[in-house]
């Protein structure tokens, strides 16, 4: 009987120990770690464990990740301006290094206001990306996407393309300046629909064509459209314009110099026409601007007389003719002028000087060298002097070239078409 009973106890027991090994085997599996893979079961959302695994959660976004603007103005413009910074080829000074968050105020260029239409808001307002060195194949859907920009200046940058005519849509743009780019194609006609725009500046590009006669008389304080490819008269139908500062140099601005414009251009303080191809004689209405303090047309094919009218322009203090074909005498009256501080007149064939144009010459204001006057040094050669006259040159409306209007007539109004009475 003892022995009965020790059979069964012994059968028992390894029953038992063999149900609560298969018990562990199955909790093993069920938790994924029987397989040593414990984010099995972290990842099975349908488990009915009876306790909590310590399983790691995923990552959420940091509420600092989302950016939150000063302005919803600015939000809108944040894309576009990210959408601008992939497409720049070359940052050299690292600027678009500092746009980045959602200060846009603080990215390097970007200047913020409060737009007119809204005094409490905040805006990108101007941009100055003057001498950053950004290179980038276009501005399109950058600067005709920003609706709040009032000043634009990118000047000595290496951006290329023409401008979009969506740029006519920027309401409050006044100032625009992309000189010294690459841009090309012809003159950005979508300025003529911006009545607002005060300044432009397109110098040192590689526009061409013709530049149109409206862009004259719109309400500009300057106009600087030097150093391009632009080939084109000068037009002769200007009756009115505000401009201040003119300077159409560095082109190919050809024929002679329109008698109009100088009466519609009465209010310039500067005007810049060297290195053309103007071709023909001085008209004496230049002697109707004023106000001009800078005048130069130097290195074209102006020929003919200096008119006496250049007197009239008693605020000049830089007067340039070098490098053209005039002749006859310097008239003594344009040397009287009281604020002249630079006369040149170099390389042309003047004859004669009088003794206040000499006077000039000793204190180094007028230069006439490489003219055909006998007794002054460093002049041209008795033969290349005599080819050049060998071959006269005539100029319409002679008498016009004593005519000195503000002596006659304190109003420029009244300007005859010819001769005065004697």
């Amino acid at each position: 009987m003892s022995i009965i009973i020790s059979f069964m106890l012994l059968v028992c027991l390894i029953s038992c120990t063999t149900a609560r090994d298969s018990s562990r085997e199955a909790l093993q599996v069920t938790i994924g770690i029987g397989n040593g893979n414990l984010s099995k079961g972290c990842n099975d959302r349908h488990h009915n464990l009876p306790f909590k695994l310590n399983c790691k959660l995923p990552a959420t976004p940091l509420a600092n990740d989302v950016l939150k603007f000063a302005d919803q103005r600015l939000a809108l413009v944040h894309p576009i301006i990210q959408k601008f910074k992939s497409l720049i080829t070359s940052d050299p000074l690292g600027i678009t290094q500092t746009w980045v968050g959602s200060d846009i105020c603080s990215y390097k260029g970007f200047y913020c206001d409060n737009p007119p239409d809204n005094k409490s808001a905040i805006a990108v307002a101007s941009i100055d990306f003057n001498g950053f060195q950004l290179s980038a194949p276009s501005l399109d859907g950058f600067l005709d996407q920003l609706p709040d920009i009032a000043l634009f200046h990118a000047n000595s940058n290496n951006f290329s393309g023409s401008l979009s005519p969506n740029i006519a849509k920027i309401r409050y743009l006044y100032e625009l300046d992309i000189s010294n780019n690459r841009f090309s194609g012809p003159f950005p006609d979508a300025v003529l629909n911006m009545p607002g725009l005060t300044f432009l500046d397109i110098r040192f590009n590689f526009f061409t064509g013709s530049v149109p006669s409206q862009i004259f008389t719109q309400n500009l304080d300057a106009l600087f459209i030097n150093n391009n490819e632009f080939m084109i008269h000068l037009p002769d139908n200007i009756v009115n314009t505000h401009i201040f500062y003119l300077t159409l140099a560095n082109n190919k601005f050809n024929g002679p110099l329109p008698r109009t414009i100088f009466k519609a251009f009465s209010s310039l303080a500067e005007v810049l026409l060297l290195n053309d191809q103007l071709t023909g004689c001085i008209p004496y209405e230049i002697g109707l601007l004023k106000e001009a303090v800078v005048f130069d047309a130097g290195n074209n094919q102006l020929t003919g007389h200096l008119p006496f009218s250049l007197a009239c322009m008693e605020n000049l203090e830089q007067l340039n003719f070098a490098g053209n074909l005039l002749f006859g005498a310097v008239p003594e009256v344009v040397c009287e002028l009281g604020k002249l501080m630079n006369l040149s007149l170099s390389d042309n064939y003047f004859i004669h000087v009088g003794p206040m144009c000499r006077i000039l010459i000793e204190r180094g204001v007028l230069d006439v060298r490489n003219n055909c006057i006998p007794d002054l040094p460093f002049q041209r050669s008795v033969e290349e002097c005599a080819n050049f006259f060998a071959h006269p040159r005539f100029c319409p409306r002679m008498w016009s070239y004593n005519y000195i209007p503000c002596y006659h007539f304190p109003s420029s109004s009244s300007i005859p078409d010819m001769a005065p009475s004697p």
